[in-house]
């Protein structure tokens, strides 16, 4: 058998005995190939350690040839990329499916008329120009503002009242006060409006009952007579008390909410800043309209806005009190209230759709407005 140039013998002359071995010293094509990721010292080379070939078998018999890189696939890779996007992947589609998707249709229903059966009718701006020189839709947005008024102011100031007095050292069982006011906004607005329902009522109603009892007080008695209010009073089918009936009970849903705020901006306020205005002999007075005040700015920005957009979309209260024709003269029509009628009982989508953008320009205004005041800086 002849020799190899190099004078080693091949494969085929080694000893029976040791069938299949290599001559000691000779290094063989696929040492040299796992040696060629080496460096000199031992440790992987750039290419070595970038790039290395799996030397696998598949079925057919042939080598896999796919490239890996640092001993992860391409597709490892990708499924650790895309991996954050898939987990969030849920809100963002049922966000747009019930969030994004019926914003944009009802702009484009706005400029429609449909009655949500038959095809849609072009009608470019004519809902908005109905709805500018529509009584009902001014008396309705009257009604919503002149409500949120006589509701947001008493339960901003009753709020931040009772929030300086639960924040004080001087009240004891604090928590038991803050939970107990804050369960009327956690519980449900139906069964809330029933029970005002029922206390409101003409003749078998708690506060006339009440009333009646009290107007044996001269003080109370003369305070009646003085605003020619007759007992028991039509506390919802008289136009003139409807206002005052729906901002009751929106009071007293809403204001645990405030106080729960205006108590946590009063606990984010350094008590240092007190001590110190103390030190330099300010009055309790000058503390209140100089540090408390300005620090609480922020927090009464964020509650009068929610509190703007949670009037203007008043329709509970006046729709279980008075149901949805807003009581005698439409007192009590809200624009959500309208809006409601309009769109589903005389089926007017469209209309109710450009109603419900013209409600949204409305408290943008009125936030902004609101940013003005509350949100301005002390000079």
């Amino acid at each position: 058998m002849p020799e190899h140039r190099s004078g080693v013998p091949s494969p085929a002359a080694a000893p029976s005995g040791a069938k299949g071995s290599v001559p000691e010293g000779v290094s063989t094509v696929s040492d040299k190939k796992s040696q060629s990721g080496q460096s000199a010292g031992g440790g992987p080379t750039g290419a070595g350690r970038l790039f290395r070939r799996r030397s696998a078998v598949t079925a057919a018999g042939g080598p896999d040839s796919r490239w890996t890189l640092d001993g992860r696939t391409k597709l490892d890779i990708l499924q650790r990329k895309a991996a954050p996007y898939v987990f969030i992947s849920p809100f963002y589609i049922l966000f747009a499916i019930f969030g994004l998707f019926p914003i944009l249709f009802s702009l484009y229903l706005s400029f429609h008329g449909w009655d949500g059966i038959g095809p849609m009718q072009w009608r470019g701006l004519d809902q908005y120009r109905f709805l500018l020189t529509d009584e009902w839709f001014w008396q309705s947005l009257y009604n919503t503002v002149g409500i949120g008024l006589m509701t947001g102011i008493p339960q901003h100031i009753l709020g931040l009242v009772l929030a300086f007095m639960i924040n004080s050292k001087l009240v004891r069982f604090s928590k038991v006060f803050r939970n107990s006011y804050f369960l009327p906004y956690i519980t449900s607005t139906v069964a809330l409006s029933l029970i005002f329902g029922i206390i409101l009522g003409t003749r078998y109603g708690a506060l006339n009952y009440a009333l009646q009892a009290l107007a044996t007080v001269p003080p109370i008695g003369g305070l009646l007579n003085a605003l020619n209010i007759e007992l028991p009073i039509h506390w919802l089918s008289h136009r003139e008390f409807i206002w005052p009936s729906i901002a009751m009970v929106m009071t007293w849903r809403w204001f645990g909410w405030n106080i729960v705020l205006y108590l946590a901006g009063l606990q984010a306020i350094p008590n240092e800043l007190y001590e110190s205005a103390k030190v330099d002999g300010a009055s309790n007075k000058q503390i209140f309209w100089k540090i408390t005040i300005p620090l609480l700015r922020p927090m009464m920005l964020f509650a009068v806005t929610m509190t703007i957009i949670g009037q203007m979309q008043a329709f509970d209260e006046p729709f279980i009190l008075l149901g949805t024709g807003g009581g005698p003269g439409q007192a009590g029509l809200t624009s959500v209230l309208y809006l409601y009628r309009t769109g589903f009982e005389w089926m007017q989508l469209g209309r109710g759709a450009a109603m419900s953008y013209l409600l949204f320009v409305i408290i943008i205004i009125g936030s902004l407005i609101n940013f003005k005041i509350t949100g301005r800086k002390n000079t």
